[in-house]
């Protein structure tokens, strides 16, 4: 086995890999899924697209949904294919999406704020949906019933929020 040495340093800058182009307005979240090459967009077009790569090497959607508010938030669980969709007027929409990833079927919607959800996230251990809304509060929901189990409101509205694993401290909780 022969090695090769590079007398300089490689390049540190970024490289792009793909460009995923279709939406009509801006994208305001994207993640990807794992163990696929895909990608989940939410749009101020109010549309929600699963985006697979395709043999030709370029993405399209599998998916292309639309809903009733534009969309500014995603959080997704690829184990149980749940997709929780934070939106403009203030709903969180939850959707199930099918193993091979062609379908998506609403299951719930959590009237969580008054105004834009900011960011939201899912906790399977604890089976809460957790967001933070542009109403200044943060909120958290059971998907089991659907109920409110709490809210706490802040001088100003957050813009992100992480929620710590089953092994953290719940007091680490950033805002």
């Amino acid at each position: 086995m022969a090695a090769e040495i590079h007398s300089r340093p490689q390049s540190s800058r970024p490289v792009l890999l793909n460009k995923i182009e279709g939406h009509s307005d801006g994208v305001n979240a994207a993640v990807l899924i794992p163990k696929e090459d895909g990608v989940i967009t939410v749009s101020e077009d109010r549309t929600i697209r699963v985006w697979l790569k395709r043999d030709s090497g370029q993405y399209w959607p599998s998916i292309y949904h639309t809903v009733s508010s534009p969309c500014s938030c995603v959080s997704y669980h690829h184990d149980s294919r749940r997709i929780f969709i934070g939106q403009d007027n203030g709903a969180v929409v939850e959707f199930l999406i099918s193993e091979d990833l062609n379908k998506m079927n609403h299951v719930k919607t959590y009237p969580a704020h008054q105004n834009r959800v900011s960011d939201l996230l899912f906790s399977m251990e604890s089976q809460w949906l957790v967001s933070t809304g542009h109403d200044k509060s943060i909120s958290w929901m059971s998907t089991q019933s659907g109920s409110m189990l709490g809210r706490h409101s802040f001088g100003s509205w957050a813009s992100c929020l992480q929620y710590p694993s089953p092994q953290t401290s719940l007091s680490t909780l950033l805002l």
